[in-house]
Parts: structure tokens; C-alpha cells; sequence
């Protein structure tokens, strides 16, 4: 049956004979409603035999549907242009001419459709073709394996039959002509056994079993005379056993009679026995502070504390450790498979590993006047190999002065030798092992382990300074001894340094300057100016105070002073300043800063020259208000010359303003001796005092 296909500018479809209709741009034939128009053409199709594609795709190859493709798009385009020239001309006449190449561009896209659904179905073919062929590789490539394996079986079966080895192999027998010279001729047969090596092995393994015949015979004739002498051994030891318990009574019994003697024997004796569980370096500490204390100083005693059974332990079961420690992996690694550790369980092991003390200390006490003890504690790091300490500071007199911050334990040795704060450790090689646990620094851990100070590793004999490799260093014992006495001295020197320290600053706080009576000559007998206030401050706090921020000396300030504010006055003249200790104090004096208030007028030392001179004086002239025995109160001699300086500012300004306008009342009259008020260009005052003529003068 024949077909009428209907192309117009807007719609295609298909007509029948019968009337019916379908119109492709609608899914519903009621609502394909359009007008015909002398513009649209019926075309007959006759129908062709079945036809099929696949079948095209065989016949006709992959070039001839190029070509016909780009024929076909050649002929698109140039439809195009005639349509667009047709339309582009404007005439009526040519809308016949436009429709029917519109319906010939048409059919070259249905053209265009088919040769897609030809690629499409050549896609697929070459696909499956390819799987086909992937899947006989993919089954000859499992086959050729199973052959390998067959293969590589058949090597290994033939490898173990040709090292297949007897176990007379593995007995070491005598040599060919040893045997034949030993062996009696029933078992070497030497006529039969040279000509056959089957029968010479046979009979060497006869000599052989008869050799280790009589072997053992004599050695259960050994093992019986050994048991013999472990029996009488055995009864020797319980004998001596028996006499521990009884020589253990008579020296318990003796103990009294040591104590009274002062001769304590015992003690001594544990003392030396765990001296020979000390490392080298706590060896050599304790050797050396206890022959200068017995020696020089009788207020220093020392002795070692710790668990003995545990350091005595560590030592015999190092070796047994390494012994055990391929069965030890094996347990281990049961065990991790069971339980792994985190990340930080690692790292915290690592961290103890390496800050891991010797089980055993070395405690070192230094007994002062007024019941004062100085307890340091010595420990020696196994894996940095540097020795800490612990300080601890005892006095049941002054149990509330040992909370202030002159006495704290932590800083209470810093700077005993210039530089040494122990805030970083001296060998060199422990900054890269505690950055490899996570540690930057020492302060860190320090409260758990201690200071490293240079002073700890002098006394046990280190010394990181000459050495490059830390690991090969050995404690040398007259570094120690070089050492000890400058040290025991310095440690002593510090801490009476700090309890008269502390002691005045208590004092001051309550209104008296505590001045040595040796030295109470070096001033006037009366002074009028008093100390009103006295208290400790923050350097934060101090820093932001005005003549202090001003001050040419604020910049040289260090963070690990301490620091305190006072005020002074003299009726209506004030003065605010501030103290700063040094932790070497005395042997770095106080520095005071300092601001008058008077008259409604503010004088600093950045802007007047008269305070900057009052301050020299206290500062810089410190070392002649002490001697060797009153060095540790330089802070009340500064203090009582700094009122003593005020005086006189305050007297000299005085009688400067009266000889200027006669006949005025001042406020300061004149109490002290000077015989002239200012001097020079500066116009310097008169602080400088001469205790044997009693007056003042300028420097």
C-alpha cells in the first residue's frame, strides 16, 4: 500500500489513502489542526522490501558513510544558502521554490539520522567483538598461570628431593685417617671399607657410637661425683647462712654505742654500699661534696636516697633484657594485635623514656643560722646524661617569708654563676632529642626533673663545652674537685644573701630601714625624710609608669628581676620610684628610679638634671655604704641613702630660694652641714657626705 508524505514550512506528515493523519509535532490527532496551502506537496513512497540495517552495516564500510555524510552536509548547506538567498530577494513568486527545497533538506536529515543509527549499531558490534575476544585472552592468560603454578611446584618438589639431607649427615665424624688409625680392624675393616665408600661410612658411624658409649659412661660417672661435692657445698652454705642472722644481732647491738660515740658505722656502710649503685657522674658529686664536707665545712651534709633494690635491679637485668628480647617481640606483637597504641600513648612513652631519672639521688644540705636548711636534690637523666636539681628551702622561723618570690625555690639559684639560669640544658645534643618528643623547652618539665644548671654538671665531673661528642664524654673527677669549694661558697653566699634580703623588704614594708650598726656612721645622725609606702609590683605595672617609661635605663631592664614600688616624703615634698633586684643581688646592686613631686611640679630624670645626680648616687656609688660582711643589706643602705640625698635636695633648693628672695620663709630649713648649695654649670648638689668631718659636698 502506498504512502503520502506531506511537507509544508511549519509541519510533516504522513497522509494515507484512507484519510488518516499523524502529525508529528503533536501527541493527540485532534489537536493537529492546520489549513492546506498551495505550498505543500504530497510526495508517493513505494514501499521497498524488508530492509535491514545491520545487515548495511556489513555490506557497506566505514569510509563510504564518511563520504555520504559529508555529501549530505555539503548538500545541507547549500539548501541553506539557496533558501536564505530566496528569502533574502523578497519576491512572492518564490515561496514554491523555498518549500520544496525545505522538504529536500528534510530528507538529507532523515539521510543524516540513518547514517547515526549505522555508527551507533558499528559501536556496538566492534563493543561486543572486543569482549568476545578479551574474554578467550582473559581464559588463555588463566590457563598459561596454572601451568606457571604446575611449574613452580614441580621446581620446589624437585629442589627438596636434591637438599634432602640424612641425619648422619649432620654428625661430625672423624677424619678418614684418624679413624683408620683408632679404630680397632673388627669395625675399620680396611680390606673391605677402602674399596667401598658405602661400607667405610657404615663403619665410621660403628666407631663413632662406640666412642660416645664410653663418653657417656664417664659422664654419669661426673654427674654423680658433682653431686657428691654439691652436697657438701650444699651444707657448707647452710652453715655460713647460719652465722648472717647472728653477726646481724652483734651489730644491731653496737648501734647505741655508735650513736654515742658519733661513730655511726651502719649508716656509713649502707651509704657507701649505694654509692656503688650511683652513676658515674651522682658518684663522683658524692664523693667529692662528702670529702670537703668532712674536710672543710661541717654544716654540709650528704647522702644518697632512693630505691637501691630497684637501681640494683636495673644493672644485673640489663643484659637479661637484651637476651630476652626476640621472645619479648613475639609477645609484643601478639599483644598489638589486640590493643594498638594511639599516636599519643607513643609519644607520651617516648617523652617518660627519655626524661627517665637513675632510680637512686644524691641530697645535698646546707644548715645556716637560725635554723635555715638548703636542700638540694641531685638526679641524673639517663638518656640526656645531664644531672638536675631540685632546691628546697627550709626555715620553721620564718615559715611565711618562704612564700614570697626572693625565697621561691625555682629562681632562688638562677644567675649563681653569670648566665646560668638552668632554663636550657648544657649538652648540646639534648635540644634534637627532646624536639624528636615534642618539647621546645625545658621550663616545661622542669618542676618533675629540675634544673640543668652549669654548677650541677661541674660538681659530677661534665663539662659540655670541650667536648663535641657528648656520648663519648667521661666525668672527669678533678673538674668536680676544682670546683666544689667556689660552688658550696656561692650557695651559701646566696642564700644568706636572700634571708637578709627578704628580711628587709619586711622591715621597709613596716616603716624601718634595718641599717647594720657598722655601718650606721656612713650617714647623718638625724634624717627628716621617712619611707611611707613599700610594696612588690609587676613589671607590666612598672613599665607603665611614667618616669620609668622616660627613664634612659628602662630599656636595659631584665624580665627576671624582681621588682617593687616605694614612696617617700618630707611634708609637702613626695617621692615615687621603684627598686629593681637582680637575681645576682649583691653582687649586681639595686637599681632606683625615681620622681619628685613638689611645689605642684614634677621633677623625673629624664627632664632634671638634680635627680638624675640623686640617682647616681644611690646607683653607682652603692659600693661604699657595705663592707665584706654587710654586703646583703646594700638594699637598706641604698634606701637610707636615698632619704638621706632628699634631704639635702630639699634643704639646698630651699636656702637657693632664700638667697634669691631675703627675708621668705622656707619650708625646708637647713639641717644639714654643705658649704655651697649647688656647684658648676649642672648645678650639682652637695650628696656626697664625709662621715669623718660630718658635712656635705658635690662630687
Amino acid at each position: 500500500m502506498s504512502t503520502k508524505i506531506q511537507l509544508s514550512s511549519k509541519k510533516r506528515r504522513v497522509v494515507s489513502k484512507s484519510g488518516e493523519s499523524s502529525t508529528s509535532s503533536s501527541s493527540s490527532p485532534r489537536q493537529s489542526k492546520r489549513t492546506k496551502t498551495s505550498s505543500e506537496r504530497v510526495v508517493e513512497i513505494k514501499p521497498k522490501a524488508s530492509y535491514d540495517e545491520e545487515r548495511e552495516t556489513e555490506t557497506q564500510t566505514i569510509n563510504d558513510d564518511l563520504q555520504l555524510n559529508k555529501e549530505t552536509c555539503a548538500k545541507i548547506q547549500s539548501l541553506f544558502k539557496e533558501i536564505k538567498t530566496l528569502k533574502e530577494s523578497g519576491r512572492s513568486e518564490n515561496a514554491a521554490t523555498i518549500a520544496e527545497k525545505r522538504a529536500a533538506a528534510s530528507v538529507l536529515f532523515v539521510t543524516l539520522k540513518k547514517m547515526n543509527r549505522l555508527s551507533q549499531l558499528r559501536c556496538k558490534k566492534a563493543r561486543d567483538m572486543t569482549q568476545t575476544t578479551k574474554q578467550k585472552v582473559d581464559g588463555l592468560h588463566l590457563q598459561l598461570q596454572n601451568l606457571l603454578y604446575e611449574v613452580m611446584h614441580l621446581q620446589k618438589e624437585i629442589k627438596k628431593c636434591l637438599e634432602f639431607e640424612s641425619s648422619d649427615e649432620k654428625i661430625e665424624l672423624v677424619d678418614v685417617a684418624t679413624f683408620y688409625r683408632e679404630a680397632p680392624l673388627d669395625i675399620s675393616m680396611p680390606s673391605v671399607t677402602e674399596k667401598d665408600p658405602h661400607k667405610q661410612r657404615l663403619a665410621r658411624l660403628d666407631w663413632e657410637l662406640e666412642q660416645r658409649k664410653r663418653l657417656s659412661e664417664k659422664y654419669d660417672a661426673s654427674e654423680s661425683n658433682r653431686d657428691l661435692v654439691a652436697r657438701e657445698i650444699k651444707s657448707k652454705q647452710e652453715y655460713l647462712e647460719s652465722l648472717q642472722p647472728r653477726l646481724k644481732s652483734i651489730l644491731e647491738s653496737t648501734v647505741p654505742v655508735q650513736e654515742y660515740l658519733s661513730m655511726p658505722y651502719d649508716q656509713i656502710r649502707t651509704q657507701h654500699q649505694m654509692a656503688r649503685l650511683l652513676p658515674r657522674p651522682l658518684y663522683i658529686l658524692f664523693v667529692q661534696s662528702s670529702a670537703y664536707s668532712e674536710a672543710c665545712d661541717g654544716d654540709l651534709t650528704v647522702k644518697i636516697e632512693g630505691d637501691s633494690d630497684t637501681a640494683s635491679a636495673s644493672m644485673s637485668t640489663s643484659v637479661a633484657i637484651e637476651e630476652d628480647s626476640d621472645s619479648d617481640n613475639e609477645e609484643n606483637l601478639t599483644e598489638s594485635k589486640r590493643r594498638r597504641k594511639t599516636v599519643g600513648d607513643k609519644l607520651e612513652e617516648k617523652r617518660k623514656k627519655v626524661l627517665a631519672k637513675h632510680p637512686l639521688q644524691v641530697v645535698m644540705q646546707l644548715t645556716f643560722k637560725g635554723e635555715a636548711q638548703l636542700v638540694l636534690t641531685f638526679s641524673y637523666l639517663i638518656e640526656l646524661q645531664v644531672v638536675t636539681v631540685v632546691t628546697e628551702l627550709k626555715d620553721s622561723s620564718a615559715a611565711k617569708a618562704l612564700q614570697s618570690d626572693l625565697l621561691s625555690p625555682k629562681t632562688i639559684l638562677n644567675a649563681l654563676y653569670p648566665g646560668d639560669d638552668g632554663a636550657e640544658s648544657p649538652n648540646p645534643s639534648n635540644i634534637f632529642q627532646l624536639q624528636r618528643i615534642g618539647i621546645d623547652s625545658w621550663s616545661t618539665f622542669s618542676e618533675s626533673v629540675g634544673s640543668p644548671y652549669l654548677w650541677c654538671q661541674w660538681l659530677s665531673g661534665l663539662d659540655f663545652l670541650q667536648c663535641d661528642d657528648t656520648k663519648g664524654m667521661k666525668p672527669n673527677t678533678c673538674l668536680s674537685s676544682s670546683h666544689m669549694e667556689a660552688t658550696v661558697k656561692a650557695l651559701k653566699g646566696r642564700i644568706k644573701a636572700r634571708l637578709a634580703l627578704q628580711k628587709q623588704v619586711t622591715l621597709v614594708g613596716q616603716g624601718n630601714i634595718p641599717v647594720p650598726s657598722s655601718t650606721v656612721k656612713l650617714f647623718p645622725s638625724k634624717l627628716s625624710s621617712r619611707v611611707v609606702s613599700w610594696k612588690p609590683i609587676t613589671e607590666e605595672a612598672m613599665m607603665e609608669l611614667d618616669f620609668v617609661l622616660t627613664h634612659p635605663l628602662s630599656e636595659n631592664i631584665d624580665s627576671s628581676s624582681f621588682f617593687y614600688s616605694f614612696s617617700c616624703e618630707r611634708k609637702s615634698a613626695k617621692v615615687q620610684g621603684v627598686v629593681v633586684l637582680k637575681e645576682a643581688y649583691p653582687i649586681t646592686p639595686p637599681i632606683f628610679l625615681i620622681k619628685l613631686i613638689w611645689q605642684n611640679k614634677t621633677h623625673m630624670a629624664a627632664s632634671d638634671h638634680d635627680i638624675l645626680d640623686m640617682e647616681a648616687e644611690v646607683n653607682l656609688h652603692s659600693q661604699e655604704l657595705i663592707t665584706a660582711k654587710t654586703c646583703e643589706y646594700l638594699l637598706s643602705c641604698q634606701l637610707q641613702r636615698l632619704l638621706q640625698c632628699l634631704d639635702v635636695y630639699l634643704e639646698a633648693a630651699s636656702a637657693e630660694e632664700a638667697s634669691r628672695s631675703p627675708g621668705t620663709q622656707v619650708e625646708f630649713p637647713k639641717e644639714k652641714m654643705f658649704v655651697r648649695n649647688t656647684r658648676g654649670r649642672s648645678r650639682s648638689k652637695p650628696y656626697k657626705y664625709s662621715p669623718q668631718h660630718g658635712y656635705f659636698s658635690q662630687r
